[in-house]
């Protein structure tokens, strides 16, 4: 007997966990053309691309680690607001936290990543 859930057996949570990941991507992305364009770039799109193939910016955010205390607490912090909206509510009340709650924590761990990212870049 195990008490970690299994992945989804059906496609609406294949979506979820899809949807999930494409807004983290486009939070990462919407804040990269934000700082390019505030920097006055030519092309914004471009350079907010860019960014990600820049070996420093992928070392500071590198799988399984953190390079900061920010992301850390950020990480632990998003994962504990989600345990205490499932174990706190159930049914349609969960299902409305659970879409209010988690698209605001992915996209604030998206702008940690960024900003460790970014720092990154500055450094050189």
């Amino acid at each position: 007997m195990t008490l970690a859930r299994s992945l989804p057996d059906d496609a609406t949570g294949w979506w979820i966990f899809l949807g999930t990941f494409a807004l983290y991507l486009l939070g990462r992305w919407f804040f990269g053309w934000w700082r390019a364009r505030r920097d006055g770039e030519s092309r914004p799109v471009r350079a907010a691309f860019a960014e990600d193939d820049d070996p420093d910016a992928i070392r500071a955010a590198a799988y399984g680690g953190f390079r900061s205390y920010r992301q850390f607490f950020g990480f632990v912090g998003s994962a504990v607001v989600v345990v205490l909206v499932l174990a706190l509510t159930d049914g349609g009340s969960q299902v409305v936290l659970l879409w209010i709650v988690v698209p605001p924590l992915v996209v604030a761990l998206a702008y940690l990543d960024f900003r460790q990212a970014h720092k990154a870049r500055s450094r050189r």
